[in-house]
């Protein structure tokens, strides 16, 4: 049985072909500003499932170009008024409506002391867009589903994309444009033993590090929202300061570990965890003997996250089937939320 979910999320390579075929020019362009007047410091401004992807921004921005960049609060701004000196500094937001009340607030004070306002927003002509300097379309279309998957995925795609304009990484850039091929591979992943894991579930942690952080962390949003699971996102480093405690016999645990300087910390942690009596899902690429679910390889590692959340996207739309769940209207959820 299909549902609006599982087919926007196997439609996200359209997005991003799209995104190939209209933004580079955008693109270079705020990457131009970017280079001749080069922030000290970066802010990104976002909620839910945008607040995820921003967090793959910002790891790479980090990585990439070096600018420290940071989560913005927006009750800082729209609730304190603080007097934040922002002058010469860059803001980044991520939306797919562009209508919140506190995120687009929140753009034009920050525009209006100083900082470079670029946002990234899948909706047209929202407010969200009139108050930045810069506006990225994400090119996805319209998103029927409550749950996101091909807004965040695009979200994903545009960030990498303009890092690599902003670094003039050309290794990145041409990697980039293998994605839609990348993604349908992805979406054929077989995720069936986790759909067989985690049919009964109440209760899981999951787990990342690095860039794939954002991914266990929009995993876990997702499924609160499909599967009704109380899912915590915790990245390898912060498992053992606290949340370990939790861990006792079949307790379950979404472990991803794609390629990178991380993956070795996260297999071990799997393993550790393995030890102690927890039922472990671990995804990792298919060199990784122990491996539970199979992770697609993109053409750069800084993209395999993006491979990753598409081959999940596919199992959480199937496992809330099988809990007897409509994963396009998530109980008390609505498609567009107002904050203040």
């Amino acid at each position: 049985m299909t549902s609006k979910m599982l087919e926007e999320a196997l439609s996200s390579y359209k997005a991003v072909e799209s995104q190939l075929q209209q933004l580079d020019p955008q693109m270079i362009e705020i990457a131009g500003r970017l280079n001749r007047q080069p922030p000290q410091v970066a802010m990104t401004v976002a909620r839910g499932s945008s607040d995820h992807a921003a967090s793959y921004f910002a790891y790479l921005a980090m990585q990439h170009i070096g600018v420290p960049v940071a989560s913005l609060p927006m009750s800082v701004v729209t609730l304190q008024q603080a007097p934040l000196k922002v002058s010469g500094q860059a803001v980044f937001a991520f939306s797919q409506s562009g209508q919140s009340p506190d995120l687009v607030n929140s753009l034009r004070l920050l525009r209006k002391r100083g900082a470079l306002s670029i946002a990234m927003v899948n909706a047209e002509n929202s407010p969200l867009e009139a108050a930045c300097e810069f506006s990225l379309p994400l090119c996805a279309g319209t998103e029927s589903s409550v749950a996101a998957t091909k807004s965040f995925i695009a979200t994903l795609t545009a960030s990498a994309r303009l890092i690599a304009h902003w670094k003039q990484d050309a290794e990145l850039l041409e990697a980039g444009l293998a994605l839609p091929q990348g993604l349908r591979e992805a979406a054929t992943q077989d995720w069936s033993l986790a759909v067989d894991a985690l049919r009964d579930c109440q209760r899981l942690m999951v787990i990342g590090r690095g860039a794939g952080f954002a991914i266990a962390q929009e995993a876990a949003l997702k499924l609160k929202e499909t599967s009704a699971i109380q899912a915590e996102a915790f990245s390898s480093a912060e498992v053992k300061h606290g949340p370990m405690a939790l861990i006792d016999n079949h307790y379950p645990l979404l472990v991803f570990a794609p390629r990178g300087a991380e993956q070795a910390g996260l297999l071990s942690l799997a393993a550790e965890m393995r030890q102690r009596g927890a039922h472990v899902l671990l995804a990792a690429p298919d060199d990784v003997s122990e491996r539970d679910l199979t992770l697609s390889r993109a053409e750069h590692p800084a993209l395999d996250p993006i491979l990753a959340i598409q081959s999940f996207y596919v199992m959480a739309a199937g496992l809330a089937q099988a809990r007897g769940m409509d994963p396009d209207q998530p109980r008390h959820l609505s498609k567009v939320t107002r904050t203040h």
